[in-house]
């Protein structure tokens, strides 16, 4: 048995779990960067529609892609080594974003935009750190509070613009990174691995080859794709959106795109609590049929700030109570001793689904109209789709919790 199941509190959880969260948080916050000053980008490079959706998905690709090696390696290194490599590491983009919007290039802006990816990986590391401290009643409390770290979007959509308009573009970039090298710093001195964690060398491929054949896999990907998968796309194209189609400054939109992300941050830990206690699929259920018809009737262009603000925040916690229930699912539906190789590739489908819509909504923008209509629609028809493969395809299981996996099982992640 290990040293966390024998002993459900031991000392130091609470630092680790507040260590973790921050990280996240602030790796979120360096992932966003784009996206809250895409409008500045846009007047300054004379960027279309399209160019525009690509510069902001960008970032995504590598974020939702790379947290498969990543979760990997945190089974080699542990979650204090790789947390903190990833704060470093994640300087570097920063500073070349920082340098390609200086010297006004669009090439270098989605090159070094790519790599800006990276910082969205720290939750693939963050996730099974987190459960190893806690025992297994009390892990979806501490990966509720972690997932709590994705707020990180809402600091970026309200401070970035400020800090650019108080500070200049180049001292906005300086601080993030600054912050990012004290993080790093922070978690060397007072970060550790759980008692029970030890290193884990078996060979990656095998096992994601074993969990690819299962259909939990897929299944629970495609529902994860498309809730948490349109968080990270309102997230990061919500501050355009409100640009394009009602006017706000990039402080405004930023604000009003906060308040998005703050409300989805509520509803996840609480769509994985009422999902423990009546089952994840009514709780899935009720997140993709609301955020069909919050898509219609964001679609009608609604007047702000009643009722546009109310449907927009709306959509938001359907969006995060369905990435909450998707992944308590996830847990009752899969084999104990595969639950990390399945909940990685579904989080990285979660990532995945947050690439393509901005890519849409660029490329299917009305410019006469200011309107989004086309793009919305078919939000509302991907989330339809959804709603009927999860209530026809799948059936409700029986509320008992697959056997907790061995200690020695080195994954663990719930994802994120």
């Amino acid at each position: 048995m290990s040293t966390t199941a024998s002993n459900p509190r031991p000392a130091g959880q609470t630092l680790q779990l507040v260590l973790a969260t921050w990280t996240f948080a602030i790796t979120f916050w360096a992932w966003n960067l784009v996206g809250p000053l895409a409008a500045r980008y846009t007047e300054e490079l004379g960027l279309s529609a399209s160019q525009k959706a690509l510069l902001i998905a960008t970032p995504v690709l590598v974020g939702a892609v790379g947290r498969i090696p990543v979760g990997a390696l945190t089974d080699r290194f542990g979650g204090r080594k790789m947390l903190a490599t990833l704060s470093f590491i994640s300087i570097v983009p920063v500073l070349l974003v920082m340098i390609a919007g200086n010297a006004q290039s669009y090439g270098l802006l989605l090159v070094f935009g790519f790599l800006l990816g990276i910082p969205g990986t720290s939750f693939a590391a963050g996730i099974p750190f987190v459960n190893r401290w806690f025992a297994p009643n009390r892990r979806g409390f501490a990966t509720g509070v972690f997932g709590a770290g994705m707020g990180g979007t809402a600091l970026s959509s309200f401070f970035t613009p400020r800090f650019v308009s108080w500070f200049g573009y180049t001292t906005a970039h300086v601080i993030i990174a600054v912050a990012l090298a004290a993080t790093g710093a922070l978690l060397l001195v007072l970060m550790r691995n759980p008692p029970a964690w030890e290193p884990n060398t078996e060979a990656v491929m095998p096992k994601l080859r074993i969990a690819a054949k299962l259909p939990v896999t897929w299944q629970m990907s495609f529902l994860y794709a498309v809730t948490f998968g349109g968080f990270v796309a309102f997230s990061t194209y919500l501050p355009t959106y409100l640009k394009d189609v009602y006017g706000f400054d990039l402080a405004g939109a930023g604000t009003r795109t906060a308040g998005f992300a703050i409300a989805a941050v509520v509803a996840r830990p609480l769509g994985g609590i009422l999902s423990d206690r009546w089952h994840p699929k009514p709780i899935v259920l009720v997140s993709l049929a609301g955020a069909a018809v919050m898509a219609v009737l964001i679609a009608l262009k609604p007047v702000p700030e009643v009722p546009a603000g109310t449907e927009f925040v709306a959509m938001a916690f359907f969006l995060g109570l369905g990435s909450g229930g998707v992944f308590a699912w996830v847990a009752l539906r899969s084999p104990a001793a595969r639950v990390g190789s399945v909940t990685g590739v579904v989080g990285a489908a979660g990532g995945l689904g947050g690439y393509f819509p901005p890519l849409v909504m660029g490329a299917t923008y009305d410019e006469a109209d200011h309107s989004y209509t086309v793009g919305l629609i078919l939000l509302c028809l991907t989330a339809v789709g959804a709603f009927l493969f999860a209530l026809l395809g799948l059936k409700r299981e029986a509320q008992t919790p697959a056997p907790a996996a061995p200690a020695a099982e080195p994954s663990g992640e719930r994802g994120a």
